[in-house]
């Protein structure tokens, strides 16, 4: 039971201006989706006197803070490409256009940088005809960065255009960011929105179930595993290696070995393995089976890595590739048994990140990028828009980035997963 959760979502005034949309079911900002809907944790807070906690519902309101007839807004995404991105940006442009009569929107290029160097990266006129089909391609057309930048700075180039409404796409450092702005913004007391649209391939923004093109990710990454599986069984003793995304938190290769039921071995940051016993169950899944697939996360078996200080431009410490250590590992094992093995090593994070969004990620871009746009023109700051029991949702931004999301080792997914590859924990 969290009794301190605080899921307020901050105004930057009294929305006092009629929306311009027709026929829409608008929505109150009383209007809560339950964060835990079990019948005892309800039942706990009711006993108690106290109202269970609940995100505000993300949707249309009746009543706006800003003029759309005067009102500028900014589009900038950041940090690692994701399947989606253009679909949201193509989104955000459509709605502002078409549905609030918005005409004067910007991208901003390469990131936060774009914001703070608009004399070496000039901002871009967002229309729909210039839209029209980004969402048909992969990567972001406005360019991305990763890194700091001086938030005083950027909020002098959103006065200096007359920005009303900066929307955010990225992940918890693109958040971090965003929060920074916001307080630059509050310490000057300047009536500007911030909005965030989550974007993290790895789906591990906390208190967002899912995040546009993790879908993607997982279809993709499955072609992989099945890449995999045809040359292990191609060869005698054969083993397919596969490596995939996920720095902290192991949902791309957990889904995807759920969907691949030829994965035998699943390795994901949250579950430390131990070599040794990974190796000889290795041998006994192979002098049975003949051939195994091994899928693996980027950011497992960290703790067998040489420690390393050096930070990418986010400020991440740089990991170990696992995919190559046990590769290595896998090839010593087996020689040192006199064991001769045929070994395939795929790694397809690049081109999974840059693909185009499947059907649903595309639809999910699309009412994400409608629901910030929503948000933003009823005076709303601070948030990004999240997805809780298939409704949308406004989270604060410190709350998305108080925590990383991780598989839970005692969930259904996890304890499936173990049983489906015939894993022990």
């Amino acid at each position: 039971m969290e009794e301190k959760l605080n899921l307020s979502i901050l105004n930057l005034g009294e929305p006092e201006k009629n929306s311009p949309l027709n026929g829409m079911n608008f929505l109150k900002d009383d209007e809560k989706i339950l964060y835990d809907d079990e019948l005892t944790e309800i039942k706990s807070y009711l006993e108690k006197g106290l109202e269970p906690p609940g995100f505000e519902a993300a949707g249309p309101r009746e009543k706006l803070f800003f003029d759309p007839s005067n009102l500028k807004a900014g589009i900038v995404t950041c940090g690692g490409l994701c399947p989606g991105i253009n679909d949201v940006i193509h989104a955000i442009v459509i709605c502002l256009y078409n549905n609030y009569n918005v005409k004067d929107i910007f991208g901003f290029k390469f990131g936060y940088e774009g914001i703070r160097w608009t004399d070496i990266y000039p901002p871009i006129k967002l229309t729909p005809e210039y839209v029209g089909h980004i969402h048909e391609m992969g990567g972001t057309i406005l360019g991305s960065s990763r890194g700091n930048q001086d938030a005083a700075l950027m909020v002098d180039t959103l006065v200096k255009m007359k920005i009303g409404i900066l929307f955010t796409i990225g992940g918890d450092g693109t958040l971090r960011g965003a929060h920074s702005i916001y307080q630059e913004i509050k310490r000057r007391g300047l009536d500007i929105g911030i909005i965030g649209i989550p974007k993290t391939i790895d789906n591990d923004i906390s208190y967002i179930q899912t995040t546009f093109g993790f879908d993607t990710a997982v279809s993709e990454a499955r072609r992989a595993t099945h890449a995999a599986h045809i040359e292990a069984t191609g060869a005698r003793n054969g083993i397919g290696l596969v490596k995939l995304m996920g720095r902290d938190s192991g949902f791309i290769a957990g889904y995807t070995t759920l969907s691949d039921k030829d994965v035998d071995f699943c390795m994901v940051p949250e579950s430390p393995f131990d070599p040794d016993k990974f190796l000889s169950a290795l041998k006994e899944r192979i002098q049975k089976n003949g051939h195994a697939v091994i899928v693996v996360a980027e950011g497992a078996g960290q703790h067998l890595m040489q420690k390393n200080n050096e930070t990418d431009a986010s400020g991440n410490i740089k990991y170990g590739d696992i995919g190559v250590f046990l590769k290595e590992k896998v090839l010593k094992y087996f020689k040192e048994k006199n064991i001769e093995i045929t070994l395939k090593y795929i790694d397809p994070s690049y081109m999974i990140r840059s693909l185009p969004a499947n059907a649903r990620d595309s639809a999910l871009c699309l009412l994400f990028g409608y629901c910030a746009v929503h948000a933003g023109m009823a005076g709303k700051t601070d948030m990004v828009v999240g997805y809780w029991k298939n409704r949308f949702t406004h989270v604060p931004i410190p709350l998305a980035v108080s925590s990383r999301k991780k598989i839970e080792l005692k969930s259904l997914l996890w304890q499936t997963l173990l049983a489906a590859t015939s894993e022990s924990d």
